[in-house]
């Protein structure tokens, strides 16, 4: 989905929506407290990150887009580990509970 001006804007609030739309669908999995961490950070690595970053090798990102990625990720990491902003966990805590490397290393892989 590129604009006519050459932007990728559009493509990446469009994958970024998918990726929610794919969370709302685990959502009961990702959010039950009986599941392991680490089972849920699998399964948020082979289901959801997957559908935001899938077409990105051939994305011209631009830092913004990897920002925005990145916050829509922590808000998900946030949400399967159960704090909010406002408890105040660092975000490399909660990568390492969830055993997930930062999406904007990913993107550079793709």
């Amino acid at each position: 989905m590129l604009q006519r001006d050459g932007d990728i804007d559009e493509d990446v609030s469009h994958r970024i929506k998918a990726g929610w739309m794919k969370w709302r669908q685990a959502s009961g999995v990702l959010c039950d407290k009986k599941v392991p961490q680490k089972l849920k950070g699998k399964f948020y690595r082979t289901a959801i990150r997957p559908a935001m970053l899938y077409g990105a090798e051939c994305w011209p990102t631009k830092r913004r887009h990897v920002q925005q990625l990145s916050v829509a990720e922590m808000r998900m990491l946030r949400w399967i580990c159960g704090h909010t902003r406002m408890d105040r966990v660092r975000n490399d805590d909660i990568r390492d509970r969830l055993g997930i490397a930062p999406i904007e290393e990913k993107l550079i892989q793709h």
